[in-house]
Parts: C-alpha cells; sequence; structure tokens
C-alpha cells in the first residue's frame, strides 16, 4: 500500500473516531442510551469504523517496503 494513501485513511479513521465521540455526546444518542441502554447505531458505527480505518492505516504507514 502506498504510503501517501495510508496516511490518508488514517487521518480519515482519526476524523470518524472523533466524530463518533461527539456523536456519543450527542442528544439523540443521550435518548437511546436512556430508554435501551445502549449508543445509536450510527454511533456505534462511526466508532467500529473509526478504529478499523485507523489500524489499517497505521499499519500502512508501519509496514517495510521492499
Amino acid at each position: 500500500m502506498n504510503r501517501i494513501l495510508s496516511i490518508g485513511i488514517l487521518v480519515v479513521g482519526v476524523a470518524l473516531v472523533i466524530y463518533g465521540i461527539s456523536a456519543l455526546d450527542s442528544v439523540g444518542s443521550g435518548f437511546s442510551r436512556l430508554f435501551t441502554g445502549a449508543p445509536t447505531d450510527k454511533t456505534v458505527w462511526l466508532l467500529i469504523g473509526g478504529v478499523v480505518c485507523t489500524a489499517v492505516g497505521l499499519s500502512g504507514v508501519f509496514r517495510r517496503s521492499n
């Protein structure tokens, strides 16, 4: 994987994690936690996607090129 592409994926992953954390503190997620005990699906998918993109980006950045 190209190093610049890996850095781009890493930046997108960090942005998704930050956006997911802010969505976790939103009013809609608060109501969802009040009634169901869990955050909204959108929040969960943002966090999962952010963690996966961050991991893929980090592995691409730190991988040795041949």
